[in-house]
């Protein structure tokens, strides 16, 4: 096959995921050094990394010498202080993306701090989302300057011990993104071209080059191609050299004169060369968390690596994967390990308000079968284990659902618009991955009924209840900017709207992003959707602790569905029984203004120090008498407690109308409704003793 005919070669899904996993590669300006060893090692034999962490192979001997080379590294900021209260500042390396959003997409994402011993998982930090009125004035676009870092550290000396020193490198915790017809995630653009560079090495040692040729994956682009400059200068004899350079929104293919490339272009006047053949993809969003990079750009990359290695009729290079990213060293203490997992397993379901599906079998199998047997699915969705000697009610209720977006409508080109469900940060969301989600196919349609149907067929249809893989896209993000926040959001799935449609798409589905559930630091966790996956993580653990047979009064366990879209699920069960409930709580997040970003003169609860009674809210205040109550139960079972005040409502508000006191058991949470929500799993598992303590407590 001639290099023209790579340009139209069909690109397999194989290959793409191939292409994208070079995307999550961590190598930041300046310290590549700290991962190309183990690059280089995974590509085998051949392969080396030198002083300045240049990933090299050279094919064949004599002359003519050419060399093809990529950009290794990508944009990053290094830890410019670590402050005593345990968080980190950062500084751009070099002068980073021109794109204007790039610092503010760091905001609630999670990150890898490159430390000598290897990655440390954190969070940028972001201002709460039920915040939105204290933070009403802050419209500026969000700069490097303004970026915290949470580790889950509470002081310097944690900082410490986790092998975090000044100057450390930051990158974004990734995975790979290969989408409908293409790859995306930060940088795709120099990825892909390291990508077909490591692909035309393998073909040319395979069929052979005239002369040699010098493949080259380089370090420090950022800093004007540092790495390959240090590279040429050292070298005999260059005759050629070719490079693929990090995307822009428009292809093009130019011979670049020496004399315009600066320190490095005066390297190459020295070895005689007055141009070098410069190769820029088109990369959609270029510059931004989610550049998107045709497969037809990648395979248009591959020819011109091939061409420039001077193999003009070999073989299609094969697409060869960059090694996983080295996992973070997250703590494996093994008194918190079954929380996490059980915590994990829900934080990474999806289950946006009326979707809940997911959420709500995951909830159904992890029930004992005591539990199981009891419990009820009405035709709306929510579960409900009653159980306990007749009486009154007491209700502990979490809800399943989280922020996320409804497909509104679908342009010809298909372009999503979308509607918020809940209180999503969008800033958070702009330029980051997207999934839209399939409901299970051929199942009795719940989220329909009115609450009051509890046929045994929707607890059927719930635990057996899948559905087809999410469609991988993005949302789109601005190319100019001159506000923090997007007035509303779009996404895109590298289908138009007739594709779509093909693949079941259509109106009122629901959009997410991809998450992933993380230990931070020693104690905490980080995932989108702890709102309020936590609350059911501790109504779960508290169900699997309690006998029913010791129960002294009747006890509800309920979890609702469509909290964020409005306390669908719990108004209809305050129909059902609100009316002969005796009290109930809602298990749900405290949001603490203990983050770096928020005032403390409310809201304050640290994260560590237990479970808060969320006494006052927007929508709810509790009565004197049953916080007391509550109080004495805990001081009883040497729980610690916090109290607080803080912003939002939650399902058991609606029950105060039917006449039972609402009272929150909740734990102290930091960056609210974004996709870098924080916890401390101390708090977590304390909640779940609260909630038995309570529970089996006498009136």
């Amino acid at each position: 096959m001639s290099v023209t005919s790579l340009l139209t070669a069909e690109t397999t899904d194989q290959d793409l995921a191939a292409i994208a996993s070079w995307v999550a590669v961590d190598s930041a300006t300046g310290y590549e050094g700290r991962t190309s060893p183990a690059l280089a090692a995974s590509l085998g034999s051949g392969w080396t990394s030198d002083a300045w962490g240049n990933v090299v192979t050279t094919v064949g001997t004599g002359s003519p010498h050419r060399v093809v080379a990529c950009a290794l590294d990508r944009p990053s900021y290094a830890v410019s202080q670590i402050t005593d209260d345990g968080y980190l500042r950062v500084h751009r390396i070099g002068a980073g993306s021109r794109h204007p959003l790039w610092d503010q997409q760091f905001e609630s994402q999670q990150v890898r701090l490159l430390t000598l011993t290897g990655p440390v998982t954190g969070v940028v930090a972001r201002s709460n989302g039920h915040f939105a009125r204290q933070h009403a004035k802050e419209t500026a676009v969000v700069t490097a300057d303004d970026l915290w870092v949470d580790i889950g550290a509470s002081s310097r000396a944690d900082v410490e011990s986790m092998g975090i020193a000044l100057l450390d490198p930051l990158s974004r915790q990734l995975t790979p993104w290969p989408m409908a017809g293409g790859v995306a995630g930060p940088d795709a653009g120099r990825r892909v071209g390291c990508a077909a560079v490591v692909a035309a090495a393998a073909a040319a040692r395979r069929y052979g080059v005239p002369g040699r040729t010098t493949f080259v994956l380089s370090a420090q682009q950022v800093t004007g191609w540092v790495g390959l400059s240090s590279l040429v200068a050292r070298d005999q004899k260059v005759d050629s050299v070719t490079v693929l350079a990090p995307g822009e929104q428009t292809r093009s293919e130019t011979d670049q004169a020496s004399e315009n490339l600066g320190s490095f272009g005066e390297v190459l006047l020295s070895s005689g060369l007055r141009s070098v053949h410069w190769v820029v993809p088109a990369a959609a969003q270029a510059g931004s968390h989610m550049e998107f990079v045709r497969a037809s750009e990648a395979e248009w990359l591959a020819g011109a690596a091939t061409k420039g290695a001077g193999a003009d009729n070999v073989q299609s290079p094969t697409w060869i994967s960059a090694p996983a990213p080295a996992s973070p060293r997250n703590a494996s203490d093994e008194p918190l390990r079954e929380l996490v997992s059980l915590l994990t397993n829900l934080v990474e379901r999806y289950g946006v308000s009326g979707h809940e599906w997911s959420v709500r079998r995951a909830v159904l199998e992890a029930l004992p079968k005591w539990a199981r047997d009891l419990a009820v699915v009405d035709d709306m969705g929510n579960i409900v284990v009653e159980v306990g000697p007749q009486g009154p009610p007491t209700v502990f209720m979490a809800h399943m659902d989280e922020v996320g977006f409804l497909i509104q409508s679908i342009a010809p080109d298909g372009t999503v618009s979308l509607a918020t469900q809940g209180g999503p940060v969008l800033s958070a969301w702009e330029g980051q991955t997207a999934l839209v989600h399939f409901d299970p196919p051929g199942a009795p349609s719940l989220n329909t009924g009115r609450g009051t149907d509890v046929d045994p067929k929707w607890k059927t249809s719930s635990l057996a209840a899948t559905a087809p893989a999410p469609l991988r896209g993005m949302f789109k993000v601005r190319l100019s900017a001159d506000r923090k926040d997007p007035a509303s959001l779009q996404a895109w799935f590298g289908l138009d709207a007739q594709e779509l449609a093909a693949r079941g798409v259509s109106a009122g589905m629901q959009i997410t992003s991809y998450k992933q559930g993380l230990r931070l630091g020693l104690t905490r966790f980080t995932a989108r959707s702890e709102d309020d996956r936590a609350g059911t993580t501790a109504l779960l653990r508290a169900v699997n602790q309690i006998d029913p047979a010791r129960l002294p009064g009747r006890v509800v366990f309920a979890w609702s569905i469509g909290e964020e879209g409005g306390l669908v699920g719990a108004t209809a069960m305050a129909h059902r029984f609100g009316a002969r409930t005796a009290r109930i709580y809602s298990l749900d997040t405290f949001v603490s203004s203990d983050t770096p970003l928020e005032s403390h003169h409310f809201a304050y609860a640290p994260l560590g120090d237990g479970p808060v009674f969320r006494a006052i809210e927007n929508a709810n205040v509790s009565p004197d008498a049953e916080r007391q109550r509550v109080r004495r139960i805990a001081a009883e079972a040497g729980i610690p407690l916090q109290m607080g005040l803080t912003q939002g409502g939650t399902d058991g508000s609606i029950f105060t109308f039917w006449g039972a006191p609402n009272q929150g058991l909740s734990w102290p949470g930091r960056y609210s409704h974004s996709p870098g929500e924080v916890l401390d799993l101390r708090d977590l598992d304390k909640l779940s003793r609260l909630v038995v303590a309570v529970a089996s407590a006498p009136e």
